[in-house]
């Protein structure tokens, strides 16, 4: 099947409930069994049928089902929220001991993890630098099991070279984790490029509407698989039923949606990169951004988020900028159907690496509304902003 129509049909199975288009939501704790012969069968499995609502029900199989047909993978985790994917495989795959190398543009709750979490329990970070391409060799050690990428980069928007990153930690006999939130499987295949397990923070562009926390990990292998879903299991991680029922809805739609937020996305940018106020726009799918070349390689395209550093403003002159925006509301999240617009200066935290900026920086989720409705927002914007009083 082609992409869109895996979107669609993936997870569906109508005889098995009466002909329902979708699966119904079930709201499970206890499992009963007809025989003590059944209930030792299903101990042999725990992970595969009905066993206990913790470790799935026929929604949250679905779901998982569903993502994973779209990833490509062997099979998708459900969990509670995107960082709980992301904690969930850091724990399932790291022990005292070990040493990770982690990507210093990533999302920064997975650095907190990294240097809080992690580091009691005697799990080493590297952070690296997101250019380093085939050069992370050189920071493999014998104790490294674990390689984390993510394109482009939290709030910086800075590309990596997967596919070379990907050779050099399998090289030296890492696993290679990704967070591709941001493009989706449907913009970026990460199992093509080498890597072992696709993170999404469903509550993102799968759910899309802004009413569902909700996480998903895929992984390529079996023996993965089995690692990752005993670990998650064993924590008592687990989704809930209505946001794994929402994750179903939205993933329907998902296709139809990423391509609207791509094209608004890609109109604001480039009417930005004409402003007198705009610095520059950081996006990878713009020319003349220093990641395109690696975008236009190994992406399908690109969703709506992206960053823009302004030309230097007083911090009241952004404030009123901001605060009298119309169609984007102030948040942190992104995903959903509606605009969202916030200040990053002073957020971007590194170790490996230096990045500035000389003008203040935004982030720009742009939603599903008319993009023209979206540009007249900030035009009058920048009005406020050059304002001397």
């Amino acid at each position: 099947m082609k992409q869109q129509t895996t979107l669609v049909h993936a997870g569906r199975h109508p005889e098995a409930h009466s002909g329902a288009v979708n699966p119904p939501v079930y709201h499970v704790s206890t499992v009963t069994y007809p025989t003590v012969a059944a209930m030792k069968s299903g101990e042999k499995h725990p992970f595969d049928g009905m066993r206990y609502g913790r470790f799935g029900t026929p929604t949250s199989f679905a779901f998982e089902e569903a993502v994973c047909a779209v990833e490509g993978g062997y099979r998708s985790i459900a969990t509670a929220s995107g960082l709980a994917a992301i904690t969930g495989t850091l724990m399932a795959l790291l022990k005292s001991g070990d040493h990770l190398l982690m990507v210093d543009t990533v999302y920064y709750p997975t650095r907190r993890f990294c240097t809080e979490q992690l580091r009691r329990y005697g799990i080493e970070t590297t952070f690296y630098d997101p250019s380093i391409g085939a050069g992370i060799a050189s920071l493999m050690r014998p104790e490294t099991r674990l390689v984390f990428v993510e394109a482009p980069g939290s709030l910086t928007f800075e590309m990596q070279d997967v596919p070379a990153i990907a050779a050099a930690a399998h090289a030296g006999g890492a696993v290679v984790a990704m967070d591709n939130t941001w493009a989706t499987p449907l913009f970026f295949k990460p199992f093509d490029k080498g890597v072992d397990i696709s993170i999404q923070a469903a509550t993102k562009f799968i759910v899309g509407h802004s009413d569902a926390m909700l996480g998903v990990i895929t992984c390529a292998t079996e023996a993965l698989w089995n690692t990752v879903k005993s670990s998650v299991a064993a924590a008592g991680v687990c989704a809930g039923a209505d946001e794994v029922y929402l994750g179903l809805r939205g993933l329907r739609s998902l296709g139809a949606r990423l391509r609207q937020h791509q094209e608004s996305g890609l109109a604001l940018a480039r009417w930005l990169q004409a402003r007198p106020e705009v610095a520059r726009v950081m996006h990878p799918a713009l020319p003349d951004d220093p990641g395109h070349a690696l975008w236009l390689r190994d992406f399908d395209g690109a969703c709506g988020l992206f960053g823009l550093e302004l030309r230097p403003f007083p911090e009241v002159a952004v404030e009123r900028f901001l605060d009298g925006l119309a169609h984007f509301a102030l948040g942190y999240s992104w995903g959903g159907f509606e605009s969202l617009i916030i200040p990053t200066t002073g957020h971007v935290v590194r170790s490996a690496t230096r990045w500035q900026a000389t003008g203040p920086t935004l982030r720009i989720h742009t939603g599903l509304e008319d993009p023209e409705d979206l540009i007249a927002d900030l035009a009058a914007g920048f009005e406020r902003l050059g304002k001397t009083q």
